[in-house]
């Protein structure tokens, strides 16, 4: 006869452990101590086995009769219920050992193997192992758009809505891995894409009258600070590079013979070696600051330690105690202001462009700029460094 609730209600412990059936190979086995377990019997490949359900009552007289029939159900799929039930608990020890932050871990390891520059994978940690903390321990397969939303908007309304659109970008990696590597099914962050505020797109401050810019000259020569932050600085409007590429820049890089420095792939932004022909004042300055000492390569060290580079922050603090302020200048607007005078005197702004190692998006005109340009742009270089020179001596 088929259990009921009242009947289970009423079994009652006795000397030893007994069982009442209900039907199908289902029984509630009654041990001496009072507890209730679900079991059922099969037989799969001609062998009597034994199937756990759990206590009741945690498992319910309608649960234990469900997980019943779906093991039946799998035996005449010819699957044994007792293997598929362990297979279904190593899944999820497994799911739950797949946590975002162990993913996040791996990508960053690929990264790191694939050379990108290291402020780059600084910025991919404090995405993934500071900000995105609160993901950590979740099995990545059980987070939601709504999750990641709550997160990203935690951060915007804080005011930085930059950091939220790239974070997005870099936790959007992090799903993609999984999902190619089936411990994901979809990207969750895709469904937010166009639910972050865009940030507010500010152009680098940068001083492009060249009255203005020849005052600044002049104040270089007059700068009574570190020196070599001034000569950084210098040979990075000369060279119209960014200032990690200046901070960074080695004694293996350059060719003193043919003029050329060569910056590696994994130091530029765009992750493309960039060749730059040097002026005779570029020139100057890397003889005045050629590194002697056995072990030293960078060419302008940190004051701590002439193997570190300089501090981000070294150029921009220089200039704001000749007096310039933030909203007039900085480091990285020096590009802006190469940019803007030599393409309002008339040079050629395919030049200009490839001396900025901006790409072109047509492949065909980007190879053969590349083979092409070595010797215009040399002489693009020594017109601009000329007209520096000229921009700084007619300070009134």
């Amino acid at each position: 006869m088929p259990l009921s609730e009242f009947r289970i209600s009423k079994a009652k412990p006795k000397e030893k452990p007994y069982k009442i059936s209900d039907g199908g190979g289902l029984f509630l086995l009654v041990k001496t101590n009072g507890s209730k377990l679900w079991q059922q019997k099969y037989r799969y490949l001609d062998k009597e086995r034994l199937l756990s359900h759990g206590q009741y009552p945690d498992v319910t007289l309608i649960q234990a009769r469900k997980k019943r029939n779906e093991a039946r159900s799998m035996l005449a799929d010819g699957r044994d219920p007792a293997i598929e039930k362990k297979l279904a608990k190593v899944t999820a020890a497994t799911l739950a050992r797949t946590t975002f932050e162990l993913i996040a871990e791996e990508y960053i390891k690929n990264m790191e193997e694939r050379g990108l520059a290291p402020t780059t994978m600084k910025k991919k940690r404090w995405f993934l192992l500071d900000l995105a903390s609160p993901l950590h321990r979740r099995p990545i397969n059980e987070i939601t758009s709504a999750e990641v939303l709550y997160l990203l908007k935690s951060i915007e309304k804080s005011g930085r809505r930059e950091t939220a659109k790239k974070m997005r970008g870099a936790i959007s990696a992090v799903f993609r891995l999984a999902v190619v590597t089936l411990r994901a099914e979809t990207d969750p962050t895709y469904a937010i894409k166009d639910a972050l505020i865009p940030p507010k797109v500010k152009s680098r401050a940068a001083i492009t009258d060249e009255k203005k810019f020849g005052g600044l000259l002049r104040d270089f020569e007059e700068f009574t600070g570190w020196r070599i932050v001034i000569e950084a600085l210098k040979f990075q409007i000369l060279t119209m590079t960014r200032p990690g590429e200046v901070r960074g820049a080695k004694k293996q890089e350059f060719d003193l013979d043919k003029k050329i420095w060569t910056i590696p792939p994994e130091r530029m932004k765009m992750r493309r070696e960039h060749i730059i022909p040097l002026s005779t004042q570029a020139m100057m300055i890397i003889e005045d600051n050629w590194p002697e000492i056995d072990g030293v390569e960078l060419l302008f060290p940190s004051l701590i330690s002439n193997r570190k580079w300089l501090s981000e922050n070294a150029f921009n603090s220089a200039m704001r105690r000749m007096g310039y302020q933030k909203e007039e200048v900085t480091a990285h607007g020096f590009r802006a202001t190469a940019s803007t005078i030599l393409n309002s005197r008339g040079f050629e702004p395919d030049l200009i462009e490839a001396s900025l190692a901006h790409q072109d998006k047509n492949a065909i005109r980007r190879t053969y700029n590349r083979a092409t340009y070595l010797d215009q742009r040399e002489k693009l270089m020594q017109d601009w460094a000329d007209l520096m020179d000229e921009f700084r001596d007619n300070v009134e």
